[in-house]
């Protein structure tokens, strides 16, 4: 079922994607020869974006790991359920340290110049390379999806709901690339009104997965794993 939510919430989120990444996708190289080659090249960048995903899918799912051994795996699901819902409805007040923010400015900067040098290069293994490093860009949609990582049973739990994720938003960001000369940046524009909106949804649902209430897919019951110790007489 991993899978399905994966997905969901990729599919849901790609208004987002488009907001955000949007003028991205409508810079993308792709050929203009043939129909089904401009289709390929929009393929591959998406195809490499769900590969990131499920890299940083392994990476979180092994600290998500260490997490449920540690039983806080709910009430990191609740917090950040919580934080999601505060930062649409109090802007401002929750603010990364500036530390953090500049480490991320450089980390943004870098793959920012890379992608760029990327785009300079019309080849079709390029659009895989820009979309492999579009998928570490910064982004918020990410880290809720790599927090439902976290939180996942299992790794492989972890890797499929993130692959998933990504091939969550490839339909509409598919659609963004392969049309993008008829879509116009008012459209975008227009898309990120709604991005409040899906995180104040998202961060409920994180919410109701951690209470624990017992209720398929929205709010399942996490057992604690214990170990019978059997003596012998």
């Amino acid at each position: 079922m991993h899978i399905v939510e994966g997905f969901i919430v990729g599919f849901l989120g790609s208004l987002h994607c488009v907001g955000m990444c949007g003028p991205l996708a409508l810079a993308l190289p792709l050929p203009t020869k043939s129909p089904l080659q401009k289709a390929g090249g929009a393929l591959l960048y998406n195809v490499g974006r769900a590969f990131t995903y499920g890299i940083l899918g392994l990476i979180f799912g092994l600290l998500g790991a260490g997490l449920k051994l540690s039983g806080i795996q709910q009430w990191v699901s609740i917090a950040c359920g919580v934080i999601m819902i505060l930062s649409v409805v109090l802007p401002g007040v929750i603010k990364m340290p500036k530390s953090s923010n500049k480490v991320s400015s450089s980390i943004y900067t870098s793959l920012k110049k890379k992608i760029g040098d990327s785009l300079n290069r019309k080849k079709l293994s390029n659009l895989l390379i820009i979309g492999v490093l579009n998928g570490f860009l910064p982004c918020g949609l990410v880290y809720v999806a790599i927090t439902r990582a976290v939180t996942s049973d299992s790794i492989n739990d972890s890797v499929l709901f993130m692959v998933a994720f990504g091939f969550g938003t490839l339909p509409l960001m598919f659609a963004v690339a392969y049309f993008a000369n008829i879509i116009k940046s008012r459209f975008l524009h227009k898309l990120r009104k709604a991005i409040p909106i899906f995180i104040i949804v998202l961060g409920a649902l994180f919410i109701l997965r951690g209470l624990n209430l017992g209720i398929p897919y929205v709010s399942p019951e996490f057992k604690e794993e214990t170990q019978e110790v059997k003596c012998c007489h």
